[in-house]
């Protein structure tokens, strides 16, 4: 776990996407939001600097994805944070919602998250994510690869690049084949949701489609969507200036609401 900005912000806790790791949100993390909010980030299991144990069930069973949500934030002593999930980690937050409602959290922003893997919205990044599940030893960095490429519409720097593929490659493949294709029955929590949303999705997004944004924005009741023309997957690497505007913006708004209930 790390933290990041102003002690006495407003509290922000990231939550990165399949394979990835904290440094996902570096764009953020080293921005001017790092003068107003306190933010926190943290590796998944089984990515980056955190434990990877490779036995099946502490990947697959949904309340030990809601349990490790829940410890970050207790152990952070947060105060109703504004969750921001990216991609898989629609699925940590849908997990998190079933155990323990919203209760504890100010808001969230779904980034290109997954909340609905029905299979009318398979993804052609679907195939690449199996791929990545399923190499061995001499093809894995070039698979991840093949993943990262798909994951940006807009150029990416060949540094920024390597330096995603570097901590992509700490995710062992037995992990990601566990973590593929797990449930997502989340419709009735998102529906019960009563703190602000914002569905953040990038248009031209090959690894989780547009439409699973839309299906986001339509099911909760108070939620407010933002699509970006010209991202793929990664609109808050893509276009951080909108992002973290947009994201100030909406971190101020709920938890003065928060406050106000």
């Amino acid at each position: 776990m790390h933290e990041w900005g102003c002690a006495s912000g407003p509290e922000i806790l990231f939550i990165h996407g399949f394979s990835q790791c904290h440094l996902s949100w570096k764009k953020q993390i080293e921005s001017e939001l790092a003068e107003s909010f306190r933010m926190i980030t943290y590796d998944l299991r089984g990515h980056g600097d955190s434990d990877k144990p490779l036995e099946t069930e502490y990947y697959r069973e949904s309340s030990r994805w809601a349990q490790e949500l829940h410890s970050v934030i207790a152990e952070a002593h947060l105060q109703r944070p504004v969750l921001v999930g990216w991609s898989y980690a629609g699925r940590v937050i849908g997990d998190y919602l079933l155990t323990y409602g919203d209760d504890s959290i100010a808001g969230i922003n779904f980034v290109d998250a997954m909340t609905n893997a029905s299979p009318e919205w398979t993804s052609p990044g679907g195939k690449l994510i199996s791929a990545m599940a399923t190499a061995g030893p001499s093809e894995n960095a070039e698979r991840t690869l093949a993943f990262l490429r798909a994951c940006t519409a807009l150029p990416v720097t060949a540094e920024d690049l390597d330096n995603i593929l570097a901590f992509n490659m700490l995710t062992p493949v037995e992990v990601r084949a566990h973590m593929s294709g797990r449930p997502t029955p989340y419709e009735e929590a998102l529906r019960r949701l009563r703190v602000p949303v914002l569905v953040t999705h990038g248009e031209k997004d090959q690894i989780v489609l547009p439409a699973v944004g839309h299906y986001t924005a339509s099911v909760v009741s108070n939620a407010t969507a933002s699509f970006y023309p010209e991202s793929g997957h990664m609109p808050f690497w893509e276009d951080a200036t909108r992002f973290n505007g947009e994201l100030a913006a909406f971190v101020f708004k709920a938890t003065k609401a928060s406050v106000l209930n």
